[in-house]
């Protein structure tokens, strides 16, 4: 077995079995992602055949994000997986790790000295469609574009934690995305992403100074999709405000993961995130 760095084309196929695990990717989430850490994609090999798959994506020196654990089927039992994680925490070491895992995997990852920060729910269905609102007195709505990127990564950083600037500027430039944001002079009050995945459209991320702009910017992006579209939103289970924005749109949990952190946990301001940006990648 050889364990090495993926390629850009081999993170393609590796989101293809995270589509085919039921997660769900966007249709264009390989290039984003393989944007953020083009070294921070791991693969596991037998006879030049891809086996198995970890991410371990750095941002910066101080904070990193694993996703992507996965072994193909027929290859699963034969310690593929064990190999796997330890390559990607041998990358990361030195810095506080955070995931998103499912349920029954919450025991293992402790073993690891990972330790559980709260669990998110994934929300989805077809939304209500609600009546047209004004931005009031909060600021200018408009698209996202690259000149907005000093501003967007601003909020980004105190909501995800860490600089991720490659990937922010790639993520909001994804093909067919339909991108808002708020911003009252040089500062973003709000921004979120709307983009297609293999099963309708997910919101990542929503983040926002108040439940308000927040609200606005996911009704602007339902503007922008077909009516009867489903759509999907990630959210912490402990922002009551971010659940009954979900809820208020008509959407049920569908998937739940625990966000979990070993060697420390960034700083968030977590009443700010009322949709997580993804599950793969944080």
């Amino acid at each position: 077995m050889q364990i090495r760095t993926l390629s850009s084309d081999e993170v393609k196929l590796a989101v293809v079995w995270a589509a085919a695990e039921g997660w769900n990717p966007g249709l264009f989430d390989a290039e984003s992602f393989y944007a953020a850490d083009p070294q921070g994609f791991i693969g596991a090999f037998i006879d030049d055949e891809l086996v198995g798959t970890i991410s371990a994506v750095r941002y910066g020196d101080d904070f990193s994000f694993l996703g992507f654990y996965i072994v193909a089927p027929q290859f699963r039992g034969r310690g593929i997986g064990t190999a796997l994680w330890a390559a990607a925490m041998e990358r990361v070491s030195g810095s506080a790790v955070g995931l998103d895992g499912v349920l029954e995997m919450q025991s293992a990852y402790e073993l690891s000295g990972f330790k559980l920060a709260h669990r998110n729910v994934r929300y989805g269905g077809v939304p209500h469609r609600a009546g047209s609102r004004s931005a009031g007195q909060a600021g200018e709505l408009r698209e996202l574009s690259t000149g907005d990127l000093e501003a967007i990564a601003t909020l980004d950083r105190e909501c995800f934690g860490a600089e991720r600037n490659a990937f922010l500027s790639d993520w909001i430039q994804q093909p067919h995305a339909r991108t808002a944001g708020v911003f009252q002079g040089e500062n973003c009050l709000g921004f979120s992403v709307l983009r297609e995945c293999g099963v309708g459209f997910k919101f990542g991320p929503v983040f926002a100074e108040s439940r308000e702009i927040a609200q606005f910017l996911v009704e602007e992006l339902l503007k922008k999709i077909s009516p009867g579209s489903q759509i999907f939103l990630d959210v912490c289970v402990d922002h009551a405000a971010g659940v009954e924005l979900a809820e208020g749109l008509g959407l049920e949990p569908v998937f739940e993961t625990v966000r979990m952190y070993a060697n420390g946990q960034p700083a968030i301001d977590q009443p700010k995130v009322f949709g997580v940006t993804s599950f793969e990648l944080g």
